[in-house]
């Protein structure tokens, strides 16, 4: 028998014994395998959806790089005033000029319903004419626009035509010539919507009346309202 006086001693587990096993029922494994099946199939169905969606963006982001419509683009190459130099000329007066059209794109054609040349002197309009019938236009294709303002279509009066006068003994006479449409773009069988062009074409004559060189073989700005 032990005595009162006795110390307790409490047994420490040594770290090599083993730790208890705790045993897990079989309801709990076949969880555990459902859950890792259903984690694998999401991450396989994300990672499928993923890629399909990075393909299809690619595939547009390349059509719209190929298909996507180019404006237009207009360049004045010719504008005289024949007789500028007479002081009685806005009696007779006649204005001519010469532009290209050129479609860029490489698989669009452009509709014109129709088009109009106008001409402005200091944002005043002095005259204006049809130009082009309807017609359509290849890609890669160009298109040569003539224009003659004269007479009823061609509104000057003896003080614009001093004006002339001054400006031209300052060394140019500039002028704005606007061409206006109404056009479509064609892609195969598809029409895109109408879209109304104003092509502004600034251009400057010398004291003979004709275009300054300058001004030759310019671009002009191409807008859609």
């Amino acid at each position: 028998m032990r005595g009162g006086d006795h110390i307790p001693i409490q047994h420490e587990p040594h770290p090599r014994d083993k730790p208890i096993k705790r045993h897990h029922t079989a309801r709990y494994y076949v969880q555990r395998v459902q859950d890792s099946l259903t984690t694998r199939v999401s991450k396989l169905v994300c990672s499928i959806f993923l890629s399909l969606l990075a393909i299809l963006g690619l595939i547009t982001f390349i059509l719209w790089l190929s298909l996507r419509p180019h404006r237009p683009r207009f360049y004045i190459h010719e504008f005289s005033i024949p007789g500028l130099g007479q002081e009685s000329g806005f009696e007779n007066a006649q204005i001519t000029f010469n532009v290209t059209a050129r479609n860029s794109n490489h698989n669009i054609g452009v509709y014109y319903e129709a088009m109009d040349g106008s001409v402005y002197y200091k944002d005043q309009k002095i005259g204006s004419t049809p130009l082009l019938y309807p017609f359509f236009q290849e890609p890669k294709n160009t298109t040569v626009v003539d224009g003659v303002l004269s007479g009823a279509t061609l509104t000057v009066s003896s003080q614009r035509w001093t004006e002339f006068q001054s400006d031209r003994s300052k060394g140019s006479v500039v002028f704005r010539l606007e061409l206006t449409s109404v056009i479509k773009f064609k892609i195969s069988t598809w029409d895109s919507k109408r879209h109304r062009m104003h092509a502004n074409c600034a251009v400057g004559v010398g004291q003979d009346g004709m275009i300054l060189e300058i001004y030759k073989d310019k671009r002009c700005p191409v807008y859609f309202s």
